[in-house]
Parts: C-alpha cells; structure tokens; sequence
C-alpha cells in the first residue's frame, strides 16, 4: 500500500458542475453547456498561462472563465455571476469521497490533496465540504508559482512529506494531470468516472479506476 495518496481537488474530490448544477433552473437549458465551457477555459487559461512562463491565482482564471462563459451565452442572466462565483467556493464533494478517504487512512496511509487553486479557495472547497480532518495537507501550486503539469507543481508533494516520488499514489480524474503526474513518477491512478477513451498513451497511469470506493 502507498505511504501516501495525493487527490487532485476539482473534478476529483470535488464536483465542478455542482455550481452551475444549483443554479441551473435559472440558468435555462443551456446550463450543462454554459458550465463545460467555464470549466474548459478555466483550464485552458492555466495551460495557456503555464506555457508564457507565467502564473495568476487560480480564482482570477475561474473569474474570467466564468465571464467568457456568459459572454458565449447571451441568453443566461448575468446577474447570476455572483451566485455562481459564492457556490464554486463550496464546492459539493462526490459523495464517496469521505469514506474512501477514511478507508485510507484507517488503512495506514496519509492522505492529501494537490490543486490548482490557489490556497484561499482551496481551503473554502475544503472545509464546506467537511474533508479537512480527513487530509494531512491540503497543498495549492500557488506555492510553486506555476500549475500543473508543471514538474515543480507535483514537487510540493515530496519536498513537504519527504517521501519518494515512486511511494505515492497520485489519483486525478483528469487525464492530462495522471499524464503529469505519471512523469514526474508518482504511481499515478486515473478515476475515469465516464470511461473516455485512453490518451497519453505513454505516459500510463498505474491504475483505471471508476469511482473513488475502488481505492
């Protein structure tokens, strides 16, 4: 059994549609679209930015997703930004992500989390959804300066558990996240909820799994 499982938080542990999802009859039909494209740029600006050599707190880019996303849907009210900005800081965790942790733990393992967001946010996702005790860390790339995939995003994980790269178990719904974690050595674990097709085929997770309980 790893010495320590690291999550990935948002669309991992945290459900990334439950913002749009609580707001949706306001929204209209075009809801489900309108919050894949405020996720797709949120990422996209992350890569985008990584690749300038540059790095911008992850809350301004899911701001100004967010406001693309509006702008790309002219039909949904705009004066919902603020609800939709106040409910993606209190995220909904998958429901098996706290038994899963827990099994882990009672298991012997440490358990933490790696993301994007920025500390400040990442804290919010945290404690609305009640997963602090069951953490041993909660790191934001923030501290690195720069996003994942990034090597230097995945060495907050070893510099702060001094634990070898091979003795941790990266699990991450996010295909290009397993592909960065994978190289940079971590025995990376790919949560794939919606059985999409394999890519990145050389840089290969360890492990495919369907949900969280599998773990």
């Amino acid at each position: 059994m790893p010495a320590l499982y690291v999550f990935d938080a948002y669309g991992t542990l945290f459900d990334v549609h439950a913002a749009v999802n609580r707001h949706a009859g306001k929204i209209g039909p075009d809801a489900a679209r309108f919050s894949q494209v405020w996720r797709a740029k949120q990422l996209e600006y992350s890569w985008v930015l990584g690749l300038c050599g540059r790095y911008e707190p992850f809350w301004r880019l899911t701001e100004r997703a967010l406001d693309y996303a509006f702008e790309s849907f002219p039909a949904v009210d705009p004066s919902l930004r603020a609800s939709l900005l106040d409910a993606y800081r209190a995220l909904d965790a998958y429901p098996e992500a706290p038994a899963a942790l827990e099994r882990l733990r009672a298991g012997g393992a440490m358990t933490a989390v790696l993301s994007n967001g920025d500390a400040a946010m990442l804290n919010d996702a945290v404690t609305s959804a009640g997963l602090g005790p069951l953490l041993d860390a909660a790191l934001s790339v923030e501290e690195a300066g720069v996003f994942k995939t990034h090597p230097r995003a995945y060495a907050l994980v070893t510099e702060r558990f001094g634990v070898n790269a091979g003795e941790i178990a990266f699990v991450s719904s996010n295909r290009w996240d397993v592909a960065g974690a994978a190289a940079f050595g971590f025995a990376a674990i790919w949560l794939n909820r919606a059985g999409a097709p394999d890519e990145y085929r050389d840089l290969a997770p360890r492990r495919v799994i369907a949900t969280l309980q599998e773990l």
